[in-house]
């Protein structure tokens, strides 16, 4: 017996009944799949979209089981989390970078006079920057000194603090009248030529009578390269004088200066062998203009009162011997042996002035010097030859 047919109404909606639940079991994974690829899918477009080459095109081959299985292997954290570290590191290392850059200006040429209050033991070994085109030509690049300090005077130390106190406490004419005061209101170029003429001019003559020269030179407009090359050289004689050589000195300045300006558009030689031509330059004058002029700490200035004191002292000796030195470059050589180089520089000016005011060449003034009981030269000299001429005249004669 045939069973009644179904009406099509009734057939319909057995199927869409049959279908619910299928429908609601599938959505929360639908809502899982999409939260869960919702944060990657925004992160990360470039690399699903190299990851299907033909997003359009569907894989009859893929089920949605595989699809499933793929999305949790996508490595989209773990590469960002590489990228920021790897801008992190690049961030230090642009950090540390301006933090290496130390610049320092050209200190001026009065900083090299001895300083009451502090002293000048400045550190000369930075990079000088300037804007003036002039001062282009720098070199500063200072030799690096090995200090042997099993060569080192017992008690030079406190013989430095004591020589220091003393210096504070009166006035030399190296403090106002050296050479390194000279052209002080310059340009840095004419400046430099200017302490090249100084430390000329200052051999075997005092430091006023070097100054004067200097300022009627100077009151002359005759203390550039130019000046000096068109001028006579009987006016250069007469101006200089009563310098001593006065008339070496003026041919001296004449070659110099036509070197300059050939050579050196009107500058002063950069390095301490250029200078060591030039006539008239010895190694003295040319350590000071280096030391002033350039900045560039090549040596010590070793003049008379230098060489002098350091043999008093005993602070020098010729090589394998404990003789006194016989000149000041030899002196220098010794010196620079167990001197610390941040004293290099101001030792000149500092024994400079002392020896014009305490320990002179002729009666050294042994009595007030505060230093005396370390000097193995303490009370030797404090009479002239002449006066011990007199002295054992006198004593044959009472004879």
């Amino acid at each position: 017996m045939n069973s009644p047919p179904v009406p099509p109404m009734s057939l319909a909606f057995f199927r869409v009944c049959s279908l619910l639940p299928s429908v609601s079991a599938r959505t929360p994974s639908n809502k899982m799949y999409k939260t869960r690829l919702s944060s990657k899918v925004l992160q990360s477009k470039r690399e699903i979209s190299s990851s299907e080459p033909n997003p359009g095109q569907r894989n009859p081959n893929v089920s949605e089981s595989s699809k499933d299985s793929t999305v949790p292997e996508l490595r989209v954290f773990v590469r960002k989390k590489r990228s920021k570290k790897t801008v992190k590191i690049t961030e230090n290392v642009v950090k540390a970078e301006p933090h290496d850059q130390k610049r320092c200006a050209l200190p001026d040429i009065e900083d090299f006079t001895y300083g009451k209050d502090n002293g000048i033991s400045q550190s000369r070994n930075s990079v000088p920057t300037s804007d003036d085109p002039s001062m282009g030509r720098e070199v500063v690049s200072p030799i690096k000194s090995t200090v042997e300090r099993d060569k080192q005077p017992a008690n030079w130390q406190k013989v430095l603090e004591g020589i220091r106190k003393m210096r504070s406490f009166e006035d030399a004419p190296v403090d106002s009248m050296g050479c390194e005061k000279a052209g002080s209101s310059l340009p840095p170029k004419e400046r430099r030529f200017a302490v090249l003429v100084s430390s000329l001019l200052s051999s075997q003559t005092k430091d006023n009578v070097t100054h004067g020269a200097i300022q009627r030179l100077l009151q002359n407009d005759l203390l550039t390269a130019d000046a000096i090359d068109k001028a006579d050289e009987a006016t250069i004689k007469s101006l200089i004088y009563p310098v001593g050589f006065y008339t070496r000195k003026s041919s001296n300045l004449k070659k110099i200066a036509k070197i300059c300006l050939l050579k050196y558009n009107g500058d002063i030689p950069s390095t301490l062998e250029e200078l060591l031509v030039l006539p008239g330059i010895g190694p003295k004058m040319a350590h000071l203009v280096m030391n002033v002029g350039w900045n560039n700490v090549q040596g010590i200035c070793v003049d008379t009162h230098v060489h002098r004191i350091c043999n008093r002292l005993g602070w020098v000796s010729q090589p394998g011997t404990k003789q006194k030195t016989s000149s000041p470059e030899q002196t220098r050589e010794s010196l620079q042996l167990w001197l610390p180089k941040e004293e290099w520089v101001p030792i000149n000016p500092l024994l400079v002035g002392f020896g014009q005011t305490v320990c002179t060449p002729l009666r050294p003034r042994c009595g007030i010097c505060s230093v005396s009981d370390f000097c193995p030269s303490a009370f030797k000299e404090s009479s002239s030859p002449s006066s011990k001429l007199k002295k054992s005249g006198r004593n044959r004669n009472s004879d």
